[in-house]
């Protein structure tokens, strides 16, 4: 049993004041509030419910800044994605492991608590299966056991280069699965969460283009009661592939085609009319933005406003992993819709804090993606952040969040996933040796 006392605790009612937070079996089993330090206590300054980060391609964070020289002609989505297959064919199932545990090292650091893997890097490296069908999700595990980060995996359905069930390109072959290869991925899949504390298991079609509608109807079953989770309107090329074969935008057949509801989280959505948003928004399916990334891929801007305007939430992913930040990820998203509209606190309520509802709105999403309950109650996970406000000892409440989104200074000190602490002082508790093992891989790759 672990007793954290705080200065300053963003409740889910809200903040209070000198509250102890007691942890047990990975839950918050008890709060007081107004009482005083006890001698056993870690005691605080401000404390936070950890965010989930719905949206991980662990393996890119080895290609992070590798993809930034711009080629003879112009770059897009298509020319990254080409960069990406290269890379992707060159990682040993070790490379991926060492990979994952520095990403979700750096999540944990940032103030994530949970990921949701988005994992389709399954097959050796001539796209033949592995002898143990989930060798790379086992991977996956090892380092989110190791790093302490508690996991959503969605393993990826991918079998086709294009809509109307095209043939793979070479480029895919580690990623492709037939329907009974993939039956068999998830079983062993399964076998493997049931041994990790905490882990929960969804499914992944990749996304309209790479499973057709049979078989998006087909494997939906095995998601059983676990999130659903597809790659969707990230790219115009993609909307208009998608009409040009269906007569539909990617969103507009979802929500005709297919029981879109609140197991679902649709990545990315970004190229959206007025009345797919609506729609999404009514079905109760989560928008899983992830702003550094679509910045990155000049993927274009989730029109926010509108969506939450209709009831929708969105839950915050790292996507390609390029640059892990929790602030930066919430700041990007609302500068977009900034200079999109030309307006500021475009997110916030009227009269309220923006970096609040960007935060809150992220943890709410975030929960209902990948099946966890964050939040500083009773009964919530034991899933915690503290911040350091040393920088900027005169802000108080939701000014703490609005100065750590987009002032700086403030950082995280921290934190604690299934009620163990994972992060002190801004450093995880294994980075040095976790660290070095992601150095040696990287100088391997490098050589290849």
């Amino acid at each position: 049993m672990t007793t954290i006392h705080a200065k300053s605790a963003l409740l889910d009612d809200g903040w209070a004041q000198n509250v102890r937070l007691t942890l047990a079996d990975g839950k918050i089993s008890e709060i007081a509030i107004g009482v005083a330090a006890e001698p056993q206590d870690d005691s605080r300054d401000v404390v936070l419910p950890a965010l989930a980060n719905v949206h991980s391609h662990a393996f890119q964070r080895a290609m992070a800044g590798l993809a930034e020289t711009r080629g003879p002609a112009d770059d897009s989505f298509w020319s990254w994605r080409t960069t990406m297959y290269r890379f992707a064919l060159s990682m040993t199932p070790e490379h991926v492991e060492a990979t994952a545990a520095q990403l979700y090292m750096e999540m944990l650091e940032a103030g994530y608590s949970r990921v949701g893997e988005f994992h389709y890097l399954h097959n050796d490296k001539d796209g033949a299966l592995y002898g143990d069908i989930a060798e790379m999700a086992g991977r996956i595990g090892a380092a989110s056991t190791e790093t302490g980060i508690n996991l959503t995996l969605l393993p990826v359905f991918y079998a086709h280069s294009g809509f109307g069930g095209q043939t793979p390109i070479d480029g895919q072959r580690r990623f492709i699965h037939s329907i009974d290869s993939y039956v068999r991925l998830m079983e062993a899949c399964s076998r493997l969460v049931s041994s990790l504390p905490r882990a929960v298991l969804g499914i992944a079609p990749h996304s309209l283009r790479a499973a057709t509608a049979e078989e998006l109807r087909e494997i939906l079953p095995l998601a059983k009661s676990g999130p659903v989770h597809i790659h969707v309107s990230e790219q115009i090329k993609e909307v208009e592939d998608c009409i040009a074969f269906s007569g539909a935008r990617p969103v507009e057949w979802l929500l005709g085609n297919m029981p879109v509801d609140d197991r679902w989280c649709l990545i990315h959505a970004t190229h959206m009319t007025g009345e797919e948003t609506r729609g999404m928004a009514r079905s109760g399916a989560t928008a899983g933005l992830c702003p550094i990334t679509e910045a990155n891929l000049g993927d274009g801007v989730f029109n926010a406003s509108l969506f939450l305007s209709e009831g929708g939430r969105y839950g915050l992913g790292s996507d390609s992993n390029i640059l892990i930040s929790v602030s930066e990820e919430l700041r990007v998203l609302e500068y977009s819709q900034r200079l999109t509209l030309r307006a500021r606190n475009v997110i916030a309520d009227p009269g309220g804090s923006t970096g609040r509802k960007l935060f809150e709105q992220a943890r709410i999403g975030g929960n209902a993606a990948l099946q966890c309950d964050t939040g500083l109650r009773i009964g919530g996970d034991a899933d915690i952040v503290a911040l350091d406000r040393s920088a900027a000892p005169y802000v108080e409440e939701d000014k703490v969040l609005d100065h750590w989104i987009f002032a700086g200074g403030i950082a995280v000190d921290a934190v604690w996933a299934g009620g163990c602490k994972q992060v002190e002082g801004g450093r995880h508790i294994k980075r040095t040796a976790i660290t070095s093992r992601f150095r040696k891989a990287m100088a391997d790759l490098q050589q290849q």
